[in-house]
């Protein structure tokens, strides 16, 4: 491909509003151009890489596969160009001012808050709030700038980055198990005393688990439940219960063997993700943030492939 066949930067951000907004009048406004403007560079891409990166229906634009090709590469070579030009011109502006950080209470006191002190240690002149949320949030209408949590769920308005793979599993406490026996299958888990965790993504009495492709629903009950997984780890802890937690939560546990797993062919997908909503070449501090909690993460729990970054949703948009 010669030189001048190459799509222009400013193409590829036009898509990636378009994918941001959700509709080429959206991106239009955010860039401070007319929606006869959008369509003409869009169209100016396709041309040059002779496909159809964009389909529209009465249900908004829908990426076609070479469209969220295009978009992965879009947000790396832009977020590429624009350190390219920090370096070069060594004026790269340093984070500053507010950023507000939610999380999950059980994750966020115990790894997310000391990540925060050492992201302070780097960047003074940051201002973070960090706020812990036994729910769900909604970005928008929460305040919130970047949210981490346990949970491949992500809606599609949003952009996140896997920040470590994670899963959730069953265990017990071996004084549990000598009292009541181990299950030898998911159906008898219902005949056995399950704490059940009500926290943000999690549904109360349903287990969802997998095992290799095959995904399966268990209906489970206890006499004991709680908003805080400290609490409900607590009582595994005891022998109380059969719990269903996080592999960093319980591996210390299982290592010193205060915890025994539980049908260890069956686990629940539960990978730690940056949530975000805008792109992160456009906010310097939401870049150092997103980036330092990733290499953080990567720290704690195992390196991921450095080619996975952003997307719009499950299945959808990844780099």
């Amino acid at each position: 491909m010669a030189l001048n066949q190459y799509p222009l930067p400013k193409d590829l951000q036009v898509l990636v509003e378009i994918v941001h907004c959700g509709s080429f009048s959206g991106a239009a406004e955010k860039l401070g151009q007319t929606p006869a403007f959008v369509t003409k560079r869009i169209h100016i891409l396709e041309s040059t890489l002779n496909t159809t990166l964009l389909n529209r229906s009465a249900h908004g634009v829908v990426l076609t596969e070479s469209g969220r090709r295009c978009y992965d590469h879009a947000l790396n070579v832009l977020s590429h160009m624009q350190t390219l030009v920090n370096d070069v011109t060594q004026m790269k502006t340093l984070p500053v001012g507010m950023i507000r950080i939610g999380c999950s209470f059980g994750f966020g006191r115990t790894h997310i808050a000391p990540a925060i002190t050492e992201l302070m240690r780097l960047y003074p002149e940051l201002h973070i709030h960090f706020e812990l949320f036994d729910r769900q949030i909604d970005l928008s209408r929460d305040g919130i700038d970047l949210d981490i949590r346990i949970n491949d769920d992500i809606a599609e308005n949003y952009i996140a980055r896997r920040l470590a793979e994670n899963k959730r599993i069953l265990c017990a406490a071996p004084a549990y198990i000598e009292k009541h026996g181990l299950p030898s299958s998911l159906g008898e888990l219902s005949g056995h005393d399950c704490l059940i965790t009500k926290e943000r993504d999690v549904t109360p009495g349903i287990w969802e688990l997998k095992k290799g492709k095959d995904k399966k629903s268990v209906k489970i009950s206890g006499h004991l439940s709680s908003n805080s997984g400290e609490i409900v780890l607590r009582w595994a802890l005891e022998g109380k219960g059969v719990i269903l937690r996080s592999e960093w939560d319980v591996m210390p546990f299982l290592e010193r063997g205060e915890l025994v797993r539980i049908l260890p062919e069956y686990s629940q997908s539960a990978n730690i993700w940056a949530v975000y909503q805008e792109p992160l070449y456009q906010s310097v501090k939401l870049q150092v943030c997103v980036e330092y909690l990733m290499e953080y993460c990567q720290r704690l729990f195992g390196h991921l492939d450095e080619n996975v970054a952003e997307r719009k949703s499950e299945g959808n948009i990844a780099i």
